[in-house]
């Protein structure tokens, strides 16, 4: 005996050959009325299983993402706002035909490693991650789920690809800037303070960047007449020592170079440069507005928005692999007229011309 579900296919099975004969019929000639009755139940049995199929929802994907900063950021908030809205852009939503589960790292390298562990637990098609500490804990939870990175010095050095061109593995994104970069941040203090002869650059010595970085002041320092001093990002009262004694030297400047561990001190080392009356350069906006003199970087919510961009070809099937790491297009030039005045520093008519934004 047949259970009825069965039946009901079979007879479609066998009812369908009949309609296609009863139609071949009409065309040579006979009429409908002439034709016999074919069940009703059958020709159902036919249509809506192709009815059904066709009105399937799509399939919800799923992106993890794990973002560099504290979750009341104001920064990271911008940026994942501006992440939300290219998706949206692009067809996806979250909540309806995508779901966002959000992490924040904070650059604090044991929380990092237990959200990363956390979003790959959840099985996304994608992840996105800012800052070397954040990719290199998601690569270390694995190494199948395609990762789009932003705000990387150094994605070569740092092991997360091959190379720029042909990143291979699950990896690739948009990094941060060149090494050459580095050299404009002296040309820029030099220029903001012309006094200036003497340059700390606040650097992490243990990853590759820091190294870079460094190296690419290092080179110009000769020609601008600036010597250097590499400080290590360490902790608060280590710098604090150390830009105490540089400071005991007069025509001193200073230069924060991008990594993690500066961007966890920086409010520390912005308060520090104003107490000890340093013209200082740091490499991205958000900290101007926090206090800073002066800021030459990219603009890393734009970089966000690009990374939708990935995010999307991933999720229609291409590799990470063959997804160039890509570099910044937009570099900005931000300077706080406030902690000029507090530095004693006037500004030069021709750089405010060129700056993106003055805050007064």
């Amino acid at each position: 005996m047949l259970v009825p579900g069965l039946r009901h296919r079979l007879g479609a099975a066998r009812g369908a050959p009949r309609l296609v004969g009863c139609a071949a019929r009409v065309l040579k000639g006979e009429k409908p009325g002439e034709l016999p009755v074919i069940s009703l139940l059958g020709g159902v049995a036919v249509a809506w299983p192709l009815a059904a199929w066709a009105q399937q929802p799509e399939q919800t994907r799923r992106i993890g993402v794990l973002i560099n900063r504290a979750a009341d950021d104001p920064d990271g908030q911008a940026r994942l706002a501006a992440f939300r809205q290219a998706l949206q852009a692009l067809g996806w939503t979250d909540g309806s035909n995508v779901h966002i589960d959000i992490r924040w790292g904070g650059n604090v390298v044991d929380r990092e490693r237990r959200y990363a562990a956390e979003l790959v637990a959840l099985a996304p098609n994608v992840i996105l991650a800012s800052g070397t500490v954040s990719v290199t804990a998601v690569q270390r939870a694995t190494r199948t789920v395609p990762i789009v990175f932003v705000a990387v010095a150094d994605p070569v050095g740092a092991g997360l690809v091959d190379t720029l061109a042909r990143p291979g593995g699950s990896v690739t994104g948009f990094m941060n800037f060149e090494y050459s970069l580095s050299g404009k941040w002296l040309e820029l203090l030099k220029q903001i303070a012309p006094r200036v002869t003497r340059a700390a650059v606040l650097r992490n010595p243990e990853i590759p960047a820091g190294i870079g970085q460094f190296s690419a002041i290092q080179a110009v320092a000769p020609l601008l007449g600036v010597e250097v001093t590499p400080v290590s990002v360490g902790d608060p009262e280590a710098i604090e020592r150390a830009l105490a004694a540089f400071t005991r030297s007069a025509d001193g400047g200073l230069i924060v170079t991008a990594s993690a561990l500066a961007s966890v001190h920086v409010d520390r080392i912005i308060a520090l440069a104003a107490q000890l009356k340093l013209a200082a350069v740091y490499p991205y906006r958000n900290l101007v507005a926090r206090g800073a003199l002066v800021s030459y970087g990219p603009d890393l919510v734009d970089q966000f928005r690009r990374a939708a961009v990935y995010v999307n070809r991933i999720l229609k099937g291409e590799k990470p692999a063959d997804l160039p790491v890509q570099q910044p297009t937009k570099f900005e030039l931000i300077i706080n007229l406030k902690t000029a005045k507090a530095l004693g520093i006037e500004v030069p008519p021709t750089l405010l011309a060129r700056a993106d934004e003055v805050i007064e």
